[in-house]
């Protein structure tokens, strides 16, 4: 774990608003921010915090200084800390430079091959309203790293300081761009020779030799090329430094020719080329400073025609508001409606430019944003974003790419071959040539030789990598990682019932018995689903039918003469799973659904009125509501149960009802 402290080189590109809208950005990648905390302010979300700060620096005006202390805090390649842990860390390293009261944004970023911890820190203290500067901050952050580093069981790195500012920011320089500095060419190709001159003669001699020159600068020497980029001779070597030299070879004696005028060329001399990799590259960089080299003249013609198209358009609306007034003019009318005409053109004219001037703001961004000047690593990274696979195969040839994917890694000894294997979406490159895909909530890194499910590690996101690792490497896979990750992925090839054998006999061991395990439970479950099956076609066929019960729920007795079974619809399933074969897709009338029916408002359904097949409801008669007094041998009244009158019994009911109609008057 390394953490480090980003200065602010201006005061006044301080901006604490800028540094939080950069770190939540993002930046059109889904893994990139993956979390985002707001510490010591009273609004829980960043935009709100913002102000928040604001309003607490602003409170401070005596601070010349940077107000914003900006943090990162980055781990080794693999290591992939918890929430709560990272969440830990953050508070421990605040505190330990007396931030812990202070108001802070942390964001965690994943969009590089390290996961690492932005941190942006207010340093004026939220109630005293006082800045503070943390002394030798770097020894701090160095001891809290080694500390935490033993808590939490994180791979060491080295805290110790070995190099001076100059050759740090000259490291940093070739591991960010990708491109020998002057300093590390001094060092690699001339500091044996500069270092063995006896004499002031020797040394300018030597330094000719190579295209150097060495100048009296302040109180010191520097080191410059032919292009005037110029060195510290100290920070090239401490024996380079003008109280050593003088020490050596005496007073100073500069050069009797400047390095501009000499008319012999130097054996060789310093230019800023890429690092001699495994891949070619000598193409590659042409066509990158051919394409730098062409952005300043291309861009200077997009602004001026972009300035063009702006003068043009304020042009014309002012042409139009002078023909508004002109028409105004000319339409007389009181004074008082002419003033308000005059007005609102005014305002719809001031409106139209200030739309104009965001208009010609934002192409002004989207030229700048075309034509940045890149580093040649961002520069290949942008060509592997778009496809490019030379430039994707000079990233991963670096230096700093070496040693590939760490931790939890899915590969195979096939050999490299062509395809995915499973639909992904590219997220991003890294400056490594590692590939980020998005499968779902999983991310697969995928850096040329191994594959890494480095978050968000689902079945899905294990079955992901595992298609796409026996597109690459063929059927034999190897997995190494912690057993936790070992088992996930044995768990994930035996449930898809992948096609895939494991180098590692005891995870193959565990594959096949998850498998068979797997196998074995869903043929018992395709077993009892068709034990279940035949039970319910046994239970419809020795279901009493209607004859035996009233539709209303209720028993009722059988006469002498047997009751006829209702027809039943063929193949009609279970009442409210599906609708019969006759009535789907359309909307049923209310005589076709099955219904319970209550004859009077006194009358209710007892417990003992429910049949005992309920659970397994069937269809019901679609003439439930129906009465049939023509029915032999059935007497449809609800709710009454007794004798079944004979059908001379109705006549003779009939006849009499008959005559009593006729004798009332």
């Amino acid at each position: 774990m390394i953490a480090k402290h980003v200065p602010m080189k201006s005061v006044r590109k301080s901006d604490f608003a800028g540094l939080v809208k950069y770190l939540i950005d993002e930046q059109q990648k889904r893994e990139r921010v993956t979390g985002v905390s707001v510490t010591n302010c009273h609004a829980e979300r960043p935009d709100a915090a913002i102000l928040e700060v604001l309003n607490t620096q602003a409170q401070n005006r005596r601070a010349e200084s940077d107000k914003t202390y900006h943090l990162i805090v980055s781990f080794r390649a693999g290591e992939q800390p918890d929430e709560a842990t990272l969440q830990a860390i953050e508070q421990r390293i605040c505190e330990g430079l007396s931030y812990g009261e202070h108001q802070r944004v942390s964001t965690v970023h994943h969009d590089t091959d390290n996961l690492h911890l932005h941190i942006a820190i207010n340093k004026i203290h939220p109630t005293r309203y006082t800045i503070h500067d943390p002394y030798r901050d770097h020894k701090t952050l160095g001891e809290l790293c080694e500390k935490l580093e033993g808590e939490y069981g994180l791979q060491r790195d080295n805290h110790q300081a070995e190099k001076r500012g100059a050759e740090n920011r000259a490291d940093d320089m070739e591991r960010h761009a990708g491109i020998e500095s002057l300093l590390g060419w001094i060092r690699r190709e001339c500091l044996e020779q500069i270092q063995g001159a006896q004499s002031w003669a020797e040394m300018h001699q030597a330094l000719r030799d190579n295209g150097l020159e060495i100048r009296e600068r302040g109180n010191g020497l520097v080191i410059a090329d032919a292009a005037g980029t110029m060195v510290k001779a100290s920070s090239v070597a401490r024996e380079l430094s003008r109280a050593k030299l003088e020490a050596r070879l005496g007073a100073f004696e500069p050069s009797p020719e400047r390095l501009a005028n000499q008319a012999d060329q130097p054996t060789r001399q310093y230019r800023p080329r890429p690092f001699r990799t495994r891949a070619d590259t000598v193409e590659l960089y042409a066509r990158y400073r051919a394409e730098q080299q062409g952005h300043g003249a291309a861009r200077t013609v997009e602004w001026t025609q972009a300035r063009d198209r702006k003068s043009r358009l304020i042009e014309a609306a002012k042409r139009s508001g002078r023909l508004k007034r002109a028409a105004i003019k000319l339409m007389g009318g009181p004074g008082l409606s002419r003033k308000a005409l005059y007005a609102l053109t005014s305002r719809t004219l001031k409106d139209e430019i200030n739309h104009i001037h965001q208009q010609y703001r934002k192409e002004q961004q989207a030229i700048h944003d075309k034509y940045r000047r890149q580093a040649w690593a961002d520069w290949l990274r942008r060509k592997a974003t778009e496809g490019d696979s030379e430039a994707l195969a000079a990233l991963r040839a670096r230096e700093a790419a070496l040693g590939g994917l760490q931790g939890n890694t899915v590969t195979g000894n096939g050999g490299q071959q062509s395809g995915q294997g499973v639909e992904a979406q590219q997220d991003c490159v890294t400056k490594k040539g590692t590939l980020i895909y998005r499968v779902g909530a999983s991310a697969i890194r995928d850096d040329g030789d191994k594959l890494q499910v480095s978050r968000g590690a689902t079945q899905g996101g294990l079955e992901a990598a595992l298609r796409m690792a026996m597109a690459r490497y063929g059927d034999r896979i190897t997995v190494k990682g912690s057993a936790e990750f070992k088992e996930s992925i044995a768990h994930a090839a035996a449930t898809a019932n992948l096609p895939v054998t494991f180098d590692d006999a005891a995870l193959e061991q565990r594959r096949q018995t998850l498998l068979n395990e797997i196998t074995a439970k869903e043929n018992r479950h395709d077993a009892s689903a068709r034990t279940d099956r035949g039970r319910a076609d046994r239970g419809r066929t020795s279901r009493p039918g209607p004859s035996t019960t009233h539709p209303t729920g209720a028993s009722r007795r059988v006469g002498s003469a047997p009751a006829p079974r209702a027809t039943r619809k063929p193949d009609v399933g279970r009442v409210g799973r599906q609708p019969p074969p006759a009535a789907q897709n359309r909307l049923r009338s209310l005589s076709q659904l099955g219904l319970v029916r209550i004859a009077s408002g006194s009358e209710v359904l007892l417990p003992g009125h429910v049949p005992d097949h309920l659970e397994h409801p069937g269809a019901q008669p679609d003439d439930g509501l129906r009465r049939s007094l023509a029915r032999p041998g059935i007497a449809a009244v609800a709710g009454r149960s007794g004798p079944v009158p004979a059908p001379s019994a109705l006549a003779a009911v009939d006849k009499y009802i008959a005559e009593r109609e006729e004798k009332t008057p």
